[in-house]
């Protein structure tokens, strides 16, 4: 089969990133241009001038990902990029750039949900075994899922209200850390112990997630110990936090493990790159002796490159979108297989 390059663009957050593939595997190069020092004055995103910055960079990330690479634009197979979920304004900056590109050079346009871009991130240091669990934690999604084969995903469960790597962001404002909170959280929580008693999020035994009743008791926590002009020991309730946090993941994952027999296991997203979460899986992957595959640190973020990942199966089924194609602010990945 004649070797598939694919040009990938992901606008849905704060980074700009282009990418080309090939055949789903290889990057053959890679830009990726972070707004995080300008978000972190506001203490998180603010989607306005997210999507300003999109629109100032996005021409230069396309010139500097064609530089890099060894190829032309003719040779380029097809043009992928996230249209859902994400910040409704940067998403929009990504899909209107991919329908330029599309239509200018008569490439096909493949539209990709991002959540799958976050699992496929896999495929790039590992090939994805099938059946397969996966486990994708970010500040947008926290969901459980089988991945079938390529084209067939059966979903577990997903949070029923806020994200784990949400929680994560908001649990380390409150905490007085800087954006974004997520590595903060996991640094500083290896300095302390779990000395906090925290409530057990979601406790039953559904593969549903829910944590903002962990976030709700943290803030409370904080305020009432400042209210009363007691210390806060900040490394042991990150720690603690963490701990809870991280057990519930686990708990869900090795009640999957222990109803489906599943033996191989990948995490994705951004919360992914958590070296306390790794160090959790990879022991229950040993316990029950299943394969784990997590990708590398800068594909565990928000990147062009899973994109490009994830829309190879699409190019090989020949699922292609129209020039109608629009942005989505929120589609889970049952709503974008249902209707795909």
């Amino acid at each position: 089969m004649k070797d598939v390059y694919i040009l990938a663009i992901e606008t849905s957050c704060d980074e700009t990133s282009m990418a080309i593939v090939k055949n789903g595997r290889e990057i053959d190069s890679l830009t990726i241009l972070t707004q995080m020092d300008t978000h972190a004055n506001f203490g998180g995103v603010v989607p306005e001038i997210a999507s300003r910055m999109h629109t100032e960079n996005i021409t230069m990330v396309l010139e500097d990902t064609l530089k890099k690479s060894k190829i032309t634009m003719n040779e380029i197979s097809a043009i992928a990029v996230t249209y859902a979920p994400g910040l409704l304004g940067s998403l929009l900056v990504g899909v209107e750039c991919a329908k330029v590109l599309s239509y200018v050079y008569n490439k096909p346009l493949i539209k990709v949900n991002h959540t799958l871009g976050h699992i496929y991130a896999n495929n790039i240091n590992n090939e994805i075994k099938y059946p397969t669990l996966a486990l994708i934690v970010s500040g947008g999604h926290t969901d459980l899922v089988i991945l079938k084969n390529e084209n067939d995903i059966e979903v577990l469960g997903s949070t029923i209200d806020d994200s784990v790597g949400e929680v994560y962001d908001k649990v380390a404002r409150v905490l007085g850390m800087s954006y974004p909170g997520g590595p903060n959280i996991d640094k500083t929580a290896s300095l302390g112990s779990p000395t906090y008693e925290m409530p057990i999020p979601m406790n039953n035994d559904s593969y549903n997630f829910s944590f903002s009743g962990l976030k709700s008791y943290i803030i409370n926590l904080v305020h009432n110990e400042k209210q009363r002009n007691h210390e806060i020991r900040v490394n042991d309730l990150a720690c603690s936090f963490q701990n809870t946090a991280v057990d519930e993941l686990c708990r869900k994952v090795e009640l999957a493990l222990k109803n489906t027999g599943i033996k191989n296991l990948i995490l994705a997203g951004g919360v992914s790159a958590n070296s306390f979460l790794r160090k959790k899986i990879t022991e229950l992957c040993n316990k029950y002796k299943v394969e784990f595959h997590v990708p590398n640190i800068i594909y565990c973020t928000d990147n062009a490159a899973m994109i490009g990942a994830a829309a190879y199966p699409l190019y090989k089924a020949s699922i292609f979108a129209d020039y109608s194609l629009n942005a989505k602010s929120n589609e889970t990945i049952k709503k974008y297989f249902d209707n795909k």
